[in-house]
């Protein structure tokens, strides 16, 4: 292995345990939402790293990494529309108070 995909390796770990502790251990909808965001870049750095080991001449990995990006845009866009419905109908986004959302 060359020290560039272990250190590319390396960062996409440390990318995705501190989304994994800020996922878990926050309350705020935002701050969850911001943690997972964290876990799917480190993903997708790890990914790139592998891509760019393996097959350097292919390029689909570059349009696969494209389309991630895309959906996590996406999702970030309607993680804040719920975020900002449930501030404006109940004034907080705390998930411990967010128990009357099923049903």
């Amino acid at each position: 292995m060359t020290p560039v995909l272990i250190l590319a390796l390396l960062t996409g770990a440390i990318l995705f345990g501190v989304g994994i502790y800020g996922a878990l251990s926050q309350t705020n909808l935002v701050m969850i939402m911001m943690g997972v965001e964290l876990i799917l870049a480190g993903a997708l750095v790890n990914l790139v790293a592998f891509w760019r080991f393996l097959h350097p001449e292919v390029y689909a990995g570059q349009m696969f990494v494209l389309v991630v990006m895309t959906v996590m845009a996406v999702e970030m866009a309607v993680g804040f529309g719920v975020a900002i419905a449930r501030f404006r109908a109940k004034g907080s986004v705390e998930m411990e108070e967010a128990g009357d959302l099923q049903g």
